[in-house]
């Protein structure tokens, strides 16, 4: 069987085909761990896990599907939803075989992400109107027991599982495209450097912080990037893998792909996309010869959290007439699409003295250390406005004074009836807006090296629930290929929560490489080698890129 993308999908395909005794390879552009890697290794789970039970919280697997009904939508069906779900629990304790550690410490209150103190938190809408009166709130959202970060960690042993089941891992191999024979999917012709050519140990750190850079400064990742990219390219040959089990392309996203984005959806395609250089698409190039179906791909989401500090969760989130747009607790994604899509990414939180006095009393308690330089910049002179009145403060953000001055009357007027808030906003934080001075924090999603607006892209290929294998646009399958994690259409296609991409990736590419695997099994080993440019099969025609009928010569080296 052949992996493209060593990322977390990546890997938990590789790993569930070799613990059914298949040869693997895994082929990744750059070294591993993709965008993985540098999340926050946050999986969601529930319906009773280990660490729920140790934080005695209560969870059920109903509870848990009814919640994430309204998260999915139709992205998957509700076969695969409730699939999902009742394998949570075990999926949890597969991934504590892989050497990923959680544990029960629960965050006391709602945040984007728990600081090291805590390792389990409500990552998602699970609190908000809409949600809570619809299924019982569980926190689900299980970080990775590591320091910061904890994204590395996990990606980190699931990598080090794999290599120990004996799976082959090749860096620097940049997939050119599909082998087909017969109309079915049987290797992957890619570039890489032989060896002996491949660059020195200061290609990989290279990599490394051109990925990092990318989220503080776009601009500075990409030239880091290109020249990685280049010193790679100039010393890769052409080369081939065939694969009798299968090929499974993980490959992340289309966010690094401004064409793409632009396409799908304009409003997002001046923002910056979060993962790496690799998350340009490859997959649906790849999958487009085979003619196969791709959905969602106008779906993105971005992260514009008002929390920590929780208490600005006490403010109102306008535009530019001073009209509230979003209930100021949903999640952070779920806030940022009207915040985009609705209102061209500009938008304020308004807050009162007393709310700004006690949002800066919680940054001590509540703040993850990536938060810190957010909140420096939001609490500084450069990140927020201040006036002695409402109209003043409009005056100087550039907000309609007499549209802020009526949406403040009637936020307060409903508060202090305690009538239901329009928005959904609930509890603690439905309350009026009491005295001056005022704070304008400017959330628009504009780029900003210290208060970044990171988006990544929900769609991709359109997959079979059952086994993961890619569909064509008639809804047929395409035989030897499958997809997972964010190359493919899964959980979060519809709208994503916290460790909702982590946990798809690790349930997509599980059901992957088990079903690819199973095909090896029956066909025997899973990579052959063959000679340069001849169909493995005798009296089959062998094609590159999907062009049946058209044998390829010119690729060299054929290895397994």
């Amino acid at each position: 069987m052949v992996v493209v993308g060593f990322g977390g999908a990546g890997a938990c395909a590789a790993i569930a085909a070799a613990e059914r005794g298949a040869s693997v390879v895994v082929l990744d552009r750059f070294y591993g761990g993709g965008s993985t890697v540098h999340s926050g290794g946050v999986v969601y789970a529930g319906g009773g896990t280990a660490q729920q039970t140790q934080a005695g919280v209560t969870d059920t697997v109903e509870g848990m599907y009814e919640y994430l009904r309204l998260e999915v939508g139709d992205a998957v069906s509700a076969e695969t939803l409730r699939q999902f779900v009742e394998g949570s629990r075990e999926m949890v304790e597969w991934l504590g075989r892989q050497g990923v550690e959680f544990e029960g410490s629960l965050c006391p209150y709602k945040t984007s992400y728990p600081t090291n103190r805590h390792y389990l938190y409500y990552s998602g809408n699970e609190l908000a109107s809409g949600y809570a009166d619809v299924a019982p709130p569980a926190p689900r959202g299980h970080r990775t027991h590591a320091k910061n970060f904890s994204g590395a960690t996990f990606y980190g042993r699931l990598r080090d599982s794999a290599l120990r089941l004996g799976v082959t891992f090749r860096p620097l191999a940049e997939a050119r495209g599909l082998v087909v024979e017969n109309g079915r999917v049987v290797g992957v012709d890619y570039d890489a450097p032989p060896p002996g050519r491949q660059p020195g140990g200061w290609h990989r750190t290279y990599t490394e912080l051109a990925a990092k850079a990318h989220v503080w400064n776009p601009a500075l990742g990409a030239r880091l990037g290109a020249v990685g990219v280049a010193a790679a390219r100039r010393r890769s040959v052409p080369r081939r893998v065939r694969a009798t089990g299968g090929v499974v392309l993980t490959t992340g996203g289309h966010g690094f792909n401004r064409e793409l984005v632009a396409r799908h959806a304009p409003a997002w395609a001046g923002l910056t996309a979060l993962g790496t250089a690799g998350d340009t698409g490859a997959a649906l190039d790849l999958a487009a010869t085979v003619d196969a179906a791709t959905s969602h791909l106008e779906k993105m989401s971005g992260w514009r959290f008002l929390s920590p500090p929780s208490d600005f969760m006490r403010g109102i989130a306008v535009n530019d007439q001073g009209d509230r747009f979003a209930n100021e607790q949903l999640y952070g994604a779920t806030f940022s699409a009207p915040l985009v899509e609705e209102q061209h990414a500009r938008g304020y939180l308004i807050v009162d003295a007393e709310t700004w006095r006690r949002a800066r009393g919680q940054i001590r308690t509540q703040s993850a250390f990536f938060h810190l330089p957010q909140l420096a910049y939001l609490f500084g002179p450069a990140g927020h406005r201040r006036a002695a009145t409402l109209g003043e403060l409009a005056r100087r953000v550039g907000i309609d004074p007499a549209g802020l001055d009526k949406t403040v009357r009637e936020y307060n007027d409903t508060a202090a009836a305690g009538l239901p808030d329009r928005f959904g906003k609930t509890g603690e934080f439905h309350r009026a807006i009491g005295d001056g001075p005022y704070y304008a924090v400017d959330v628009s999603a504009r780029t900003s090296s210290l208060y970044p607006f990171p988006f990544i892209t929900l769609g991709g290929l359109v997959v079979d629930g059952d086994s993961g294998a890619v569909l064509r646009r008639d809804a047929s399958i395409v035989p030897g290929l499958y997809a997972g994690g964010r190359a493919a259409v899964g959980l979060c296609s519809n709208s994503y929560v916290s460790g909702l991409s982590l946990a798809d990736a690790v349930f997509s590419g599980r059901r992957a490489g088990a079903h690819a695997a199973g095909r090896a099994g029956h066909f025997g080993q899973a990579v052959h080698s063959t000679q340069s440019g001849h169909s493995a099969q005798a009296g089959g025609h062998s094609s590159q890129a999907g062009r049946p009928g058209h044998a390829v010569h010119s690729r060299q080296g054929e290895l397994t």
